[in-house]
């Protein structure tokens, strides 16, 4: 019962995924470039239908223009030239045979062209399509997502992987048809010439199709071992190049050069072994077709000599076998590469069936006396947890246990705690960052189940600034004003004189910006810097020292003017004179927001107008700073630790 308990509930899951099949997941990412691809498949049979037709005009040249044997001409054509003066006058004008050849050269080699052209945009089309939708994707994956798969990883799939599925299929899958036009329609030429050596040239073709199989899946075990370790070495890379400072600053170069060199060995080792694979399979494929190439030109001579077969027969047969040649290989590259791709394809399809965070409880109803819409749900009310209990997963301990507190409207509340108490777990269910779940307690806003909120407008509408602060790799002022928001107007768009009025101008933009980075202290280091705003501060800010980033950080949640903001111990890196500036200016200047402060200096908390303590991911008490105190807990005893005062 237990097995098919399990049974059961894959198959539910596997139903629910969003695509089930490889297919579907190509079919999907081919949307907005089938007529590319459709077009290159016609010019692709018409490439072929020309390159068919050659060998039997050399063959009507050969046999009945120059030899004067038009028995062995097929009746069709034989017709078709005699509206053109017959065999005759084409013999007294070799040029003009030679034209017709030309002309059916030139149109195969513009059809050619057009193939190429429509095929690559049809493949870049496909590849873009491939790129927006990961990406889409994965931004809207949740929390937990990324920090379960390393960010390496995660590129080497939107890259590597990627290419490989575009060249599949624009170079493989797309020449498909017209290999199946050449292979069988080469197969019936050849047979209407001379049957007995068809035969002998088709003997080789399942020959060289089982060999194609055999390879298939030694080539798709080796290619799958090769992309997870490119993998775990781009990740290798990813990690060493953001975090170059941590590597430098304790001296550990020669420990993760050596980690990388024996993983790049590792996966050199691994791309050598499947080289070799390959290079097995393209011998055993020349091999094999080597020796039919010779089984074809000797039996065919035979044959003429035996006066079974025409000169320009043998021409035309020989230049059939070769023109199959190709294709019939081509069916086991297909093969081959239909492996990797397979690999790739399953690389892919693993995140876009990865859950992306949806809008819950958008359809549930609203009491009658609420008139918003779901999504401007009132930001500037009271918070409440209620009996909130949290982990992050079945295995790990419980972070929060029946934690209940609220917080006032436009108030200022500290949180203090030890690490690992739970604190910066509040801040990330408040914000939905993780999702709290049923049963395991409530928290609203305004008495409304934060879970029934759309989740960008609680995010556009609650601050946060993390105790790791992370800048882009661009200027100042460009991280500053990521998180403005941004006015719903295009140039050229037709505007009232109201809106025009409301939109905001660069000059306005950068007085809210400077408004944001006077409150957080920033200004005074920008007018030291030789560009100002306009300088250029590295990836992940890597130019600037911690309290400037996190200053910088401070501003940029400031400009959206959200009515609740939170600082998860934003502060840590400052000195006790800018952490007072900041925390005077924020109280001088934020009025009617509500304000959660995170952290582990007392002087950061003291001025709140109520204080939570966090122990073992309870409160344990709360108050004012000099209740606290007066109380002789473990906020008495903390203050008295980093003052070096008594503890009452």
């Amino acid at each position: 019962m237990g097995d098919s308990g399990k049974t059961t509930e894959r198959k539910k899951r596997d139903r629910s995924l969003r695509f089930q099949t490889n297919t579907g997941l190509i079919l999907f990412f081919l949307k907005g470039s089938y007529l590319y691809f459709l077009a290159g498949a016609v010019f692709a049979c018409l490439v072929a239908l020309f390159d068919l037709i050659i060998p039997r005009m050399i063959q009507f040249t050969v046999d009945a223009v120059i030899g004067g044997n038009t028995g062995s001409v097929p009746g069709w054509a034989a017709g078709f030239v005699n509206r053109f003066g017959g065999a005759g006058f084409l013999s007294a004008h070799l040029w003009a045979a030679a034209l017709a050849i030309a002309g059916a050269a030139a149109l195969g080699a513009v059809c050619r062209y057009c193939f190429k052209v429509s095929n690559a945009k049809g493949a870049e089309t496909f590849v873009r399509r491939m790129r927006d939708q990961l990406f889409r994707h994965i931004m809207s994956l949740p929390y937990a997502w990324h920090g379960e798969n390393s960010t390496g990883d995660t590129i080497q799939r939107c890259t590597s992987d990627v290419e490989t599925i575009k060249i599949f299929v624009s170079e493989q899958l797309t020449s498909l048809l017209r290999v199946f036009i050449l292979v069988f329609m080469s197969l019936y030429f050849m047979a209407t010439i001379q049957p007995r050596l068809t035969l002998a040239a088709a003997v080789f073709i399942p020959i060289m199709i089982i060999s194609s199989l055999i390879f298939y899946g030694l080539i798709g075990n080796e290619f799958e071992t090769v992309d997870s370790e490119e993998g775990r070495l781009s990740a290798i890379t990813q990690e060493n190049l953001t975090g170059v400072r941590v590597v430098r600053t304790f001296g550990r170069e020669q420990f993760e050069r050596e980690r990388f060199e024996k993983q790049n060995e590792f996966y050199t080792n691994h791309w050598i072994r499947l080289m070799r694979v390959l290079a097995a399979f393209w011998v055993s494929g020349n091999v094999i077709a080597t020796v039919r190439n010779m089984t074809v030109a000797v039996y065919g001579a035979v044959l003429c000599v035996q006066d079974r077969l025409t000169a320009g027969g043998l021409i035309a047969f020989l230049s059939y076998n070769a023109l199959m040649s190709l294709p019939v290989r081509g069916i086991g590259r297909v093969i081959a590469d239909m492996s990797k791709a397979g690999v790739s394809l399953d690389r892919l399809r693993y995140i876009m069936n990865v859950v992306p965070e949806e809008e819950t409880g958008l359809t549930k109803s609203l009491p009658a006396e609420i008139t918003y819409a779901p999504d401007q749900v009132p930001m500037d009310r009271d918070i409440e947890f209620s009996h909130v209990s949290f982990r992050y997963n079945e295995n790990s301990p419980w972070v929060l246990r029946d934690l209940s507190m609220k917080i006032r409207a436009g108030t200022t509340v500290g949180i203090l705690g030890a690490t690992g108490s739970g604190k910066t777990t509040l801040a990330l269910l408040l914000d939905r960052l993780w999702e709290l779940p049923e049963g395991c307690g409530r928290i609203s806003i305004g008495g409304r189940d934060i879970r029934t909120i759309d989740r960008g407008w609680l995010r556009k509408n609650i601050g946060m600034v993390q105790q790791e602060p992370y800048l882009f790799s661009r200027t100042l002022v460009e991280n500053i004003a990521i998180a403005m928001p941004e006015p719903e107007w295009n140039p050229g768009d037709e505007i009232t004189e109201t809106e025009e009025e409301q939109l905001m101008t660069e000059e306005a933009r950068m007085h809210e910006i400077r408004r944001a980075a006077g409150i957080a202290r920033l200004d005074e280091t920008v007018e030291r810097f030789a560009d100002g705003y306009d300088t250029f501060v590295g990836e992940r800010g890597v130019t600037l020292s911690g309290g400037q980033k996190q200053r910088a950080a401070i501003a940029r949640m400031l400009v959206r003017r959200t009515p609740v903001m939170i600082f998860d111990d934003s502060l840590s890196a400052v000195d006790a004179e800018t952490d007072a500036q900041i925390r005077r200016e924020l109280r001088n200047n934020i009025s009617g927001a509500t304000v959660i402060l995170i952290a582990h200096r007392i002087t950061t908390l003291q001025h709140a107008d109520e204080i939570f303590v966090l122990e073992n991911g309870r409160i344990s008490e709360h108050g004012t700073h000099e209740q606290l105190i007066a109380r002789g807990g473990h906020y008495s005893r903390v203050n008295a630790l980093q003052t070096g005062g008594k503890v009452q």
